[in-house]
């Protein structure tokens, strides 16, 4: 649903001096996640830590238009094509206008509130409603101030049901969320400790989760918590209580009883005179809890669903914040972000005490304070205590100032240290002892608990990579002069930044305001992410087993056959995505990924079936546009490609970027620039214009002589005593070998390197980790550095040598050499 700015002006009661048509569809509060600047309302917010308004600029550059702001600023008035809507509160701005939103849509809404398990009950009604209802529900867990109106606003007119989560942590915060949500259909899952500090009492806490549900004409709720029925009591909304309970038959819904297995569970209800048994495949009682609070909503809301019970066998685990990672010596880490609560906590213990299973693992758990129980600290760690006792934790590690304090009178019966800070315990004795372990982090994000998760994962060389970031920018910038100004710009990053490193590589790309980064596989896409890159990415050759990461780090995939197409979309919608970029490759002659270019109608006919995906770009790979033997063939697939886009963006009637260069193919194509280009190899200096002098090498890999050999002539050198000296010789020994990424058939003479200015060929075969070279005409001396390639001996001479890319003579550089970064 698109609302035009005058319309959103008047909605949030802004005053403007000028306004700048346009349409809007997407709201925008991170700068970071930006996709469709054309349709796009940034809400400039102001926070204790940051000030939206900073980005308003950048915002501008990437041609987003429309801004909410609480104050002009000077520099505003040189943006004289942009919308400046000036509102008091920002935030208070954004709720208003998703208020205004929700008011257009009379369909069933459940609001979701509790102290733990909101999320998880929401995806699981996802999972059994999906069928009954198109659904839209809250992304993730955005259930705060900022989170709610920006589920709201995902709602539209083929939306039958709405899921959304309401989360408070001080008093009268929900009031706010009640006008914005407007539930019709209330669940209360539980009330625990978190954010206890904040209220008065339980009661009051309970109160004002409550509240969510004022205008509801129903409450799903656990009868037999006696503070849920007080409070609904004082509330007076128990009338409006839809209750179930596990104890007393009369009530709305019976649980007769729970019967667990080793890996499943038998739920039988009565509800109505009826009993239904549902089999699920969960184990622990919080998911029993969440199942039960699914049946009770599905009585009220669509009691013909209750009967699919194969929907209730095929429940899928709601994946939350708990990561399983490898770890050194046999250890395996188990990370959770979660709340620090006593509920979350067994949640987690619930999750590690199955992942143990037969294994020989020490149930290890290391532990921030709890800082959100509302309890006296030796109060509530004796009750932690007692709670890893009922797990089985075999040896508890304690962070933080509570824990160092009371941790060693509540702990009395495991095997416990306790820590003031993070940093405290890496720089411990204990910290090198891990072995065998099956370790639970669970700590608070103030914690830095990822400190430790990095240093006990699984994971020096006098050979090292230096890398040019100057060159890398004034490459960057040699592109960019070529191209019309809104032209935009890929930079491929793949196979770890072409062996240069993607992360310092993206860091500096961003910084000089690149468009897009492009990866092969999805997991380099979320080690950018990790690294806090945060401009758009494109995952070019996306996987099937890839599709948690690259919903999890905003990655945006090359779309390239119908399978994929299908499971892409039935991903997204099960996770409650709208309109994830993706970027539609088609095959115009390279025999490589993509669809036919006949394929495009049909293409175009799904994607207008859903809703998870949208086509952000259209695109095609030349073959030979390095070469101008190919130069007929690459025109033929550039007037392939355009009849296959221009049916594509005809069909789906909206704006697709276009883009088929590649580096060589913007050096020597530039007029089929379109919309966007792609620069690869060019961006490391290596031009499809021979002799053209305009691009930087960007890297160097060096090494040094570890030791000279007096050869007397006559001598063989190396494995296999493929090659002898025929005079006396002096031998230097380098480091590096065909393990660090040096091609094996540089050996024997065919390669050479730069020692003091001079060349010096590769002498006898290269080695796993050393080889050999003769520099008898050299005044060589130990430790002297060495240049295997470079500015005066390039990559592409070593190519050249080899019969082969310089692509490959990058990316083959391992790991283990070790990147050093600079600029002059």
């Amino acid at each position: 649903m698109r609302y035009n700015i005058r319309e959103i002006a008047a909605i949030i009661r802004a005053k403007y001096d000028r306004l700048a048509e346009g349409y809007i569809d997407r709201l925008l509060t991170d700068s970071r996640t930006l996709s469709f600047p054309e349709t796009t309302l940034f809400f400039a917010l102001r926070t204790p830590t940051g000030d939206g308004s900073k980005y308003i600029a950048e915002l501008y550059r990437l041609r987003v238009r429309h801004f909410v702001v609480s104050r002009c600023q000077p520099e505003f008035a040189e943006m004289k094509d942009a919308s400046f809507l000036t509102v008091s509160n920002v935030l208070a701005a954004l709720q208003q206008l998703a208020i205004h939103h929700r008011k257009q849509f009379n369909i069933p809404v459940v609001g979701i509130t509790g102290s733990n398990g909101k999320t998880i009950v929401k995806e699981l009604l996802y999972q059994l409603l999906r069928a009954e209802f198109n659904i839209v529900r809250s992304p993730r867990s955005y259930n705060s101030q900022l989170g709610v109106p920006l589920s709201v606003w995902q709602m539209n007119e083929s939306h039958t049901l709405g899921l959304f989560e309401a989360g408070i942590s001080q008093p009268n915060e929900m009031a706010h969320l009640r006008r914005i949500i407007a539930p019709t259909i209330g669940i209360l899952t539980n009330i625990g400790e978190a954010h206890q500090e904040n209220f008065t009492s339980p009661l009051q806490k309970c109160l004002e989760k409550l509240s969510l549900f004022n205008d509801c004409d129903v409450i799903i709720y656990n009868a037999d918590d006696p503070h849920i029925v007080h409070g609904l009591e004082v509330a007076c909304l128990l009338h409006k209580g839809l209750g179930w309970s596990r104890t007393d038959s009369e009530a709305q819904v019976f649980i007769e009883s729970v019967r667990c297995g080793e890996t499943a569970t038998e739920i039988s209800c009565t509800m109505f005179g009826m009993t239904l048994t549902y089999e699920v495949p969960f184990t622990d009682a919080a998911s029993i809890e969440n199942v039960i609070h699914c049946i009770a909503l599905m009585i009220y809301l669509k009691p013909t669903a209750l009967g699919h019970l194969q929907a209730f066998r095929e429940l899928e685990p709601v994946a939350m914040r708990l990561e399983v990672k490898e770890g050194i010596n046999h250890c395996h880490l188990i990370g959770d972000t979660c709340n620090s609560d006593l509920h979350s906590l067994a949640i987690a213990l619930d999750f590690q005490l199955s992942r143990k299973g037969n294994k020989s693992l020490k149930m290890t758990v290391i532990l921030s304070d709890i800082l959100q129980s509302g309890l006296m600290p030796k109060v509530l760690y004796r009750k932690v205590a007692e709670l890893f006792r009922q797990k089985k934790v075999e040896r508890v590690i304690g962070i933080g100032r509570d824990l160092k304090t009371c941790g060693p009178a509540a702990f009395k019966t495991a095997e416990s240290e306790f820590y003031g800070s993070t940093q405290e315990f890496i720089h411990s004795p204990s910290f090198r002892q891990f072995r065998d372990e099956l370790i639970l982090l669970k700590g608070s994000r103030a914690s830095h608990f990822e400190q430790i998760t990095e240093r006990l994962e699984k994971k020096v060389h006098e050979t090292i990579l230096e890398v040019n970031l100057d060159a890398v920018v004034h490459n960057y910038n040699h592109f960019r002069s070529m191209l019309r100004p809104g032209t935009k710009i890929v930079c491929m990053v793949k196979a770890f930044g072409y062996g240069v490193g993607s992360y310092e590589l993206a860091k500096t790309l961003q910084e000089h305001r690149c468009d897009y980064l492009a990866v092969a596989v999805a997991d380099e896409g979320a080690e950018l992410r990790r690294e806090g890159i945060s401009v758009p990415i494109i995952v070019m050759n996306p996987e099937f087993g890839s599709f948690n990461t690259l919903f999890e780090y905003r990655l945006e995939p090359e779309v390239y056959s119908f399978s994929l197409l299908n499971a892409l979309s039935r991903e997204a919608g099960r996770r409650g995505i709208v309109s994830c970029p993706v970027h539609v490759k088609i095959d115009t002659g390279m025999c490589r990924l993509g669809f036919h270019p006949e394929d495009m109608p049909e293409v175009c006919r799904r994607l207008k079936q859903q809703t998870g995906l949208y086509a952000r770009s259209v695109f095609s790979h030349l073959a030979g546009s390095d070469s101008s033997e190919h130069d007929d063939f690459t025109q033929q697939q550039i007037q392939t490609y355009i009849k296959a886009a221009d049916v594509l963006e005809r069909e789906l009637d909206h704006p697709v970027l276009r883009h088929i260069l590649n580096s060589a193919g913007t050096e020597r194509f530039t007029e089929y620039q379109f919309d966007m280009v792609r620069l690869g190899i060019g961006l490391y200096g290596i031009s499809a214009l021979a002799g053209s002098g305009a691009l930087q090498p960007v890297c160097t890999l060096k090494t040094a002589i570890l030791q000279i050999q007096e050869a007397p002539a006559g001598s063989s050198v190396g494995y296999g005593r493929k090659d002898c000296v025929t005079r006396n010789s002096r031998i230097a020994v380098l480091p590096i070998g065909y393990a660090d990424g040096l091609d094996r058939r540089l050996g024997n003479g065919v390669g050479e390197v730069l020692v003091r200015g001079r060349r010096c060929p590769f002498i006898g075969n290269l080695c796993m980790d050393i080889s050999m070279i003769d520099v008898t005409d050299v005044e060589a001396q130990e430790r002297d550095e060495v240049t295997v390639f470079g500015k005066e001996l390039s990559v592409s001479e070593i190519a050249r040598k080899l019969d082969t890319i310089p692509y490959e003579i990058l990316t083959s550089i391992s790991s283990r050499v070790k990147r050093v970064y600079y600029k002059e």
